[in-house]
């Protein structure tokens, strides 16, 4: 699938407050929407009738296989229930953060040998990984946006495949956001939790700025 080609259907494995907040992003833009979480689709029937016909619920496996796009927005303890095959070869977007205190420790983590995301790929070996939304509370992903070339316009980072950071760039934009490259998923720390660039507001230099002045270990 070449970045030319247009992409109607994103999946969203996980509908907690951040797979919630990236579907009503995606419906006011114009995309599709098949979203899935772990109790089941039947329990997302609230959500579904806000996001209207544009959406529609499933198990992680429709979901992923729908989308042209994936976004995987689970706990990073439960990763490893992803499935792999629907999103074989597809760009997945990976919101995840690591909470010690919700996932257990993970000690290449604590010693800052890899990153959630190279967690995420290689769990999904075949998939185009890029690094989205890990780094903005929930609520402000509905809010905070506003239209290209506004001063100050807020600015969201990503890392990762060049294809998949493309798409992010791009969906990043329709939403209202600029974009900062940070380069591959093992550049994505400097996004992480506890670091200088995490949930705060800041414009594209600010951003970049913040990112530049990341400690490896928070």
């Amino acid at each position: 699938m070449g970045v030319g080609l247009i992409m109607t259907t994103i999946g969203i494995i996980g509908a907690g407050n951040i797979g919630a907040q990236v579907a009503r992003a995606a419906v006011a833009t114009g995309y599709d929407v098949v979203i899935a979480n772990s109790r089941g689709p039947e329990t997302l029937t609230d959500l579904i009738d806000e996001l209207g016909p544009k959406a529609k619920a499933g198990t992680a496996v429709e979901a992923g296989a729908a989308g042209d796009v994936v976004v995987v927005t689970v706990p990073l303890k439960a990763i490893g229930d992803v499935p792999v095959e629907p999103l074989a070869g597809k760009i997945v977007l990976d919101t995840n953060n690591y909470y010690f205190e919700r996932d257990g420790h993970i000690d290449a983590l604590d010693r800052g040998e890899t990153t959630t995301s190279e967690i995420v790929q290689a769990h999904l070996p075949t998939s185009r990984i890029a690094k989205a939304f890990n780094h903005i509370m929930a609520a402000d992903i509905t809010s905070d946006g506003t239209p290209a070339g506004t001063p100050d316009r807020r600015a969201l980072a990503t890392a990762g495949d060049d294809e998949a950071v493309a798409f992010v760039t791009k969906f990043y934009d329709e939403i209202g956001f600029d974009t900062v490259n940070i380069g591959p998923l093992s550049e994505s720390w400097r996004v992480e939790r506890d670091r200088p660039a995490y949930v705060v507001r800041q414009n594209a230099a600010e951003l970049e700025a913040n990112l530049a002045k990341a400690n490896r270990l928070p």
